[in-house]
């Protein structure tokens, strides 16, 4: 789990966790941490020999070449360890001087900054003026705090001038510089003063504007915070594994589990947020700017939560000045202050989005995939000219177009790649498959473990879109814990009777088919002594009630089945062994760009109420931070993604994008319905009251169904984090 995506990025993160493990050790976070004075650290050196300085900055001035991804990286691995020194600060103004447009600057500057023989820094606060005269610009004033000031040899800067802001490079010898007392005593702050300072024209950054440079600092600083929050996520883990109160680890409480995962699910965003912001750098200014700040509002925060939860977590062990906790909390703290208050991100962000600037969430793929989106646009083509939408439902499912991921004949055994280019072009020409709704979840299970004959009769209309169907699983007394399931199907001749009732059953009263699950081993493991079956909607025996929910619609229902046949050759893989069968239904490779939480309202309706309305600056942070919240759950989607067409393990973005993409409608709903004022009193049908009231009320179901937030919360810590799983009844 790292901000890179790529092997040769996985590469990287090791090669500088390696070098790390080496020079950063604790004696030198100690000896920085107690010192009287900022000073270089002992491994300086050795970061100019890796390349670690110069890996953003051109080869022709003494750089590597490579891009802010690759610097992110770095970055992120050096705040797992709150390295002192100015590495930070000085990768800062390289990349700051880099995006001017100065060449001589770029010639004489660039060059020491990347083989360490020059350090940098970067004042992102105000307090300096200049005038112009016939040998350059004038400069006076002070600007603080300034991050490395004390080790830096030369200083970017902002100027108020007749011409409005401009930024300078000047050497820090001839400023006086003054180190502060710092909060994060590991990597220190000083003030600058400057008197009457000449800056020749080649110091002065052309076409360089604050935005920009604050969006860099957004990226870099924000980088690190998530090196900050990783190092605080391993470390209460870590901890809860061992510590042990009242007769057991720790970590097997649901409190400190979901403190645990909470912690987790921040570092996921803040990692998606800086990993965005860093490949929009190229982008266009706007985009860049929504980029950094989605960045800078959820990378510090998580720096700064997980660091105080992490405390928490330890105790009073984390409170003592001999842990290192406290200098994570320092620096995430640090960093937060330099950025600026995360509420004047969210406001930005907000402007952005509703002024029409969003980051689309695409993936990019290769040219060399140029042939192979060729020869599926043709095939799309012909299956978008198929005028008959009965004909074209019946060709896409025989021809493997509704699951394309699925092997021949009922997919087209497409790769990764070839999915994305499916989804893609078939957008692109309007061509929608056929939708299998709840069925979706069961044709994996089918061809996986149905046999040829169960296919045939059942894969082939479902993939056409012609048979309906339900999920039998949940109970009154199985929900999130479904293997506690009581249905009894009892051997009869021929094959089973089911007897039992099932809940929350989306659409049954509309489905042609159920597949369930039901006990027919009652003296088996929990686990074991299930069987999985398909039972036809309408044999003797099947009672479908709709239950009136508090929406007051009816899409759940509960079903009794008082003694259903349901015959051999409905049964799905072995008796008994039921349960792998229905882990399996939602556990596929399919490989997808989908976006939002699903059913309920998302970024777009967001935008789409408050279009046109003044927002006062309360509500023009909270929509930023909503914003904010959406565009990094889109991210670890794509995120998902990209790691799947590498061939790499998803990680946690796909367990918390799921989690956090139901919290995320909810909030939605309720935060839009309350900003109706009086109105939300109102659920008038078809009227924007009504459209929110159903959204509000809706939303309480996203956090339950599927398995109840806490219930993630617990998968997360337990299998993303390796937290003891619960005691069983009675231990």
């Amino acid at each position: 789990m790292a901000i890179g995506l790529t092997e040769e990025h996985d590469a990287l993160a090791e090669s500088v966790r390696g070098f790390v493990d080496r020079n950063v050790t604790a004696q030198v976070q100690r000896a920085a941490l107690e010192a009287d004075a900022d000073t270089r650290p002992p491994f300086w050196a050795g970061l100019a020999d890796q390349g670690l300085l110069g890996l953003h900055i051109a080869e022709e001035h003494g750089g590597q070449g490579f891009g802010l991804v690759e610097l992110a990286v770095v970055l992120e691995e050096l705040g797992r360890a709150a390295a002192p020194g100015p590495f930070l600060p000085t990768v800062l103004a390289s990349a700051v001087i880099g995006a001017a447009g100065n060449a001589k600057a770029h010639a004489e500057l660039l060059p020491g900054l990347a083989d360490g023989s020059r350090t940098g820094a970067v004042s992102l606060a105000t307090g300096l003026t200049g005038r112009r005269t016939g040998e350059g610009l004038v400069v006076s004033g002070t600007a603080e705090p300034v991050l490395g000031a004390v080790l830096a040899d030369v200083i970017v800067l902002p100027v108020g001038t007749d011409a409005g802001e401009e930024w300078v490079v000047i050497d820090a010898a001839d400023a006086t510089i003054e180190e502060l007392p710092s909060l994060d005593k590991v990597r220190r702050v000083g003030k600058v003063t400057v008197s009457d300072v000449t800056v020749p024209a080649d110091r002065v950054l052309d076409g360089l504007e604050g935005p920009q440079v604050l969006d860099l600092a957004a990226l870099l600083l924000g980088a690190e915070a998530t090196g900050v929050a990783a190092w605080c996520v391993r470390t209460a883990a870590d901890y809860a594994k061992v510590r042990e109160q009242f007769g057991r680890p720790i970590g097997q409480f649901q409190g400190v589990k979901h403190k645990c995962s909470r912690m987790l699910i921040a570092l996921e965003q803040a990692r998606a947020a800086v990993w965005d912001a860093a490949r929009a750098i190229e982008d266009s200014a706007e985009e860049s700017a929504f980029a950094a700040g989605v960045a800078a509002v959820l990378a510090p925060d998580a720096a700064v939560q997980t660091a105080r939860d992490c405390i928490q977590v330890l105790g009073g062990i984390g409170f003592t000045w001999e842990h290192d906790a406290h200098m994570y909390l320092r620096r995430g703290l640090t960093l937060r202050a330099l950025l600026g208050p995360a509420k004047d991100w969210a406001g930005s962000v907000a402007q952005l989005a509703l002024d029409g600037t969003l980051r689309p969430v695409e993936i990019e793929l290769d040219d060399d995939t140029t042939p192979i989106r060729e020869r599926i646009r043709g095939e799309i083509a012909e299956l978008a000219a198929v005028e008959d939408k009965k004909r074209l439902a019946v060709t896409m499912g025989d021809e493997g177009w509704t699951v394309p991921h699925l092997p021949k004949p009922w997919g087209r055994d497409a790769s990764p790649v070839e999915q994305i280019l499916i989804q893609q072009e078939m957008k692109r020409a309007k061509v929608r498959p056929p939708s299998l709704v709840i069925g979706a979840w069961l044709v994996p299970s089918l061809v996986s473990y149905g046999t040829e004959e169960q296919k045939e009769r059942f894969l082939r209309p479902t993939l056409r879109g012609q048979m309906s169907w339900c999920q039998l699983f949940s109970e009154p007394g199985a929900g999130s814990d479904l293997a506690s399931l009581s249905m009894k199907a009892e051997r009869v001749e021929g094959g089973w009777k089911l007897t039992g009732q099932k809940i929350w059953t989306s659409m049954a009263q509309m489905a042609e088919w159920g597949f369930c699950i039901a006990r027919t081993d009652p003296q088996a493991a929990k686990h074991d002594g299930i069987t999985y079956f398909l039972v036809d909607m309408k044999a003797d025996g099947v009672d479908v009630r709709p239950l009136k929910e508090l929406t007051g619609e009816a899409i759940f229902n509960e079903v009794f089945l008082d003694g259903v046949f349901v015959p051999d050759d409905c049964v799905v893989g072995e008796v008994n062994k039921g349960w792998q069968v229905a882990r399996n239904t939602l556990s596929n490779e399919r490989v997808s760009l989908s976006t939002g939480g699903g059913l309920g309202a998302g970024v777009p309706e967001l935008l789409e109420f408050f279009a046109g309305r003044e927002l006062d600056q309360v509500s023009r942070v909270e929509v930023g931070k909503l914003v904010a919240q959406g565009q990094s759950i889109d991210l670890l989607g794509l995120r998902t993604t990209v790691k799947q067409l590498s061939g790499l393990n998803p990680g946690a973005e796909a367990s918390v994008r799921k989690l956090l993409g139901v919290q995320f409608n909810q909030d939605i709903a309720d935060y839009v319905w309350a900003a109706q004022g009086a109105s939300a009193t109102r659920e008038d049908t078809g009227a924007l009251s009504g459209k929110w009231a159903r959204y509000m009320l809706f939303s309480r179901a996203m956090t339950i169904y599927g398995g109840t937030t806490e219930v993630q919360l617990n998968i997360i810590a337990e299998r993303l984090l390796g937290l003891p799983r619960d005691p069983e009844p009675g231990k």
